[in-house]
């Protein structure tokens, strides 16, 4: 039971960093992103919940949104690319904390 809401925490209510990842490879849009989840990180966000942090994500600049044809693409922008930089950043300092008992 720990570690389901473990993974939970670090996967579904930190979906915004999955998608971060995704768009550091290039633009992509919102439906191609959950599929991409799936495969790469091996959980299924909800479609809502994906589309919620995209505009989230779109709305305090880390995502830029066009639209092309009918589907809309999202890229990461700079403020983007550093929010992802220091989560991975966090999580590394986590594990390493974890592993010596200290920060």
């Amino acid at each position: 039971m720990p570690l389901q809401r473990l993974k939970e925490l670090n996967t579904k209510d930190c979906l915004w960093v999955y998608i971060l990842r995704i768009l550091k490879d290039g633009p992509v849009h919102g439906y191609a992103i959950r599929k991409e989840i799936e495969q790469r990180f091996d959980f299924k966000p909800g479609t809502v919940t994906a589309y919620k942090v995209l505009y989230l994500l779109s709305k305090s600049g880390y995502v830029k949104k066009t639209v092309s044809g009918r589907q809309k693409v999202y890229a990461l922008t700079p403020a983007g690319r550093k929010a992802l930089k220091e989560a991975i950043d966090f999580y590394k300092g986590r594990v390493r904390a974890l592993r010596l008992g200290k920060i």
